[in-house]
């Protein structure tokens, strides 16, 4: 899954585009934007965001 970037809470620190190994994260306009072409789903990004501002909708694998 392709994380996604919660913009109210990035605050542009640039954590995730140290951690991204493919280097598929930059940072535009002050906050952090993913090139969803190059991104391999890694997951690397969401634990190094201090804001909490990356996340990963894993899907679920029982229904209720």
């Amino acid at each position: 899954m392709i994380p996604t970037i919660d913009m109210d809470r990035c605050t542009g620190c640039g954590n995730c585009t140290e951690i991204c190994p493919p280097g598929a994260i930059s940072i535009k306009e002050e906050k952090a934007f993913i090139e969803s072409e190059f991104c391999e789903e890694c997951g690397f990004c969401a634990p190094s965001c201090p804001c909490e501002a990356i996340k990963i909708d894993f899907p679920t694998l029982y229904k209720k």
